[in-house]
């Protein structure tokens, strides 16, 4: 295969999103010793990290209309330095004030990244469900290098040392960016960004019958997700009894077939739809977090956490859908407005699941988990059968 533009594009937009990934997943290992220095409850840094990814869910909408008014590149790279220079400001905080606001700042600077990519990457190919699974993987490659990274440094050189990885990789990014990524030109340079957010036009794009379809699907997709993400680990060493490292183990697991099968999933959208690969992968859910509820034994652990990886991996479909279903015009802003939508939503499969857990035990919330999955199918069985047209 011969190399193309379209492909340093797309390896680097991964390597940004990667970039913006590894700045926010190094801290969560270095949270004991970030409480200790500060002298705070870890409430207090559990409160900060909950700022920092709302309002990267909440940056989604609006750097999609900056995409459309200034273009794709320069918002992309406004994405890296910012990560870059919060990642460095973040580290040298002398407050822990100071140190919830560059946070925030860090999660907005993150959050301009994906959507103007995303739309970039469409332009850039044809088949755009593989394009957009490829750079999903940035996000999982993200959380096997970053936690390690972080905690190895933090232990020769201070938790401060481990943050300074985000900066690390956003630096030598923003300069091959600028270097290898050529201008973009804007799709609404003229219009004011004002005229862009109005209630009514927010309004007629989330109303559209196949985008609120779509949107629902996300919504159960993303809760999941972040209910994975949040107490994978917990489920295992506190549910089943096993060792912490053993639990971390099997969380990089999932983390490696999350990635490995985002690019297949892509691949498999564009080949055989983006409805049925979407099916494959809450199926592959069902079993695996089905499995999880009833295993005993190591070898299903790993196998199912396997199958929750590809479950995990509906990002490059459902994502794909979206974009069918918007114009070129509507493509940057819309996606970024549903993005927000479905992911600020979807935050509360931390809050579900853990009083789940609480209430009633990790396998009954578990068990909620494969029964989410098996709602999307039987959503999208649903629309295929009656012929809804979603």
């Amino acid at each position: 295969m011969k190399w193309r533009y379209t492909h340093t594009a797309l390896v680097l937009c991964t390597l940004a999103f990667m970039g913006t990934m590894v700045a926010r997943l190094s801290i969560s290992p270095l949270v004991p010793a970030i409480t200790d220095d500060f002298g705070v409850s870890n409430a207090a840094v559990g409160f900060a990290l909950s700022l920092m990814w709302a309002t990267y869910a909440i940056a989604q909408f609006p750097s999609g209309i900056f995409g459309d008014r200034f273009g794709e590149r320069r918002v992309i790279l406004t994405a890296i330095g910012l990560t870059g220079v919060a990642s460095i400001f973040l580290a040298l905080s002398p407050t822990f004030g100071l140190f919830v606001v560059f946070a925030i700042v860090l999660g907005f600077g993150a959050g301009l990244h994906y959507t103007p990519a995303t739309t970039y990457l469409t332009k850039q190919f044809d088949d755009i469900g593989r394009a957009i699974g490829f750079h999903i993987a940035g996000s999982p490659a993200a959380g096997l290098v970053a936690p390690v990274a972080a905690a190895l440094i933090a232990s020769f050189y201070g938790w401060r040392a481990g943050i300074l990885i985000g900066a690390l990789f956003a630096i030598p990014l923003f300069v091959l960016f600028i270097w290898r990524i050529r201008p973009t030109t804007p799709e609404r340079p003229e219009q004011p960004m004002r005229e862009r957010v109005q209630i009514t036009t927010i309004f007629e794009l989330l109303s559209r019958p196949s985008i609120a379809y779509t949107t629902l699907i996300a919504f159960l997709c993303a809760f999941t997700w972040q209910a994975t993400a949040s107490f994978l680990p917990a489920f295992f060493e506190d549910g089943q009894g096993l060792s912490a490292s053993l639990a971390s183990a099997l969380f990089s697991l999932y983390f490696l077939a999350h990635g490995l099968t985002q690019p297949l999933t892509g691949w498999l959208s564009d080949r055989f739809g983006r409805d049925a690969t979407t099916v494959v992968s809450m199926s592959a859910g069902v079993l695996g977090y089905g499995a999880l509820v009833v295993a005993d034994s190591l070898a299903v652990y790993a196998l199912s956490v396997c199958f929750i990886g590809l479950a995990m991996s509906w990002g490059a479909p459902v994502q794909s859908r979206f974009m069918d279903s918007f114009t070129d015009a509507e493509r940057s802003t819309g996606f970024g407005l549903v993005r927000t939508v479905y992911m600020t939503t979807g935050a509360s499969g931390s809050v579900a699941v853990g009083a789940l857990a609480d209430f009633f035990g990790w396998e009954a919330a578990f068990a909620v988990l494969a029964g989410i999955m098996a709602l999307v199918c039987a959503t999208i069985a649903t629309n295929r059968v009656l012929r809804l047209g979603l």
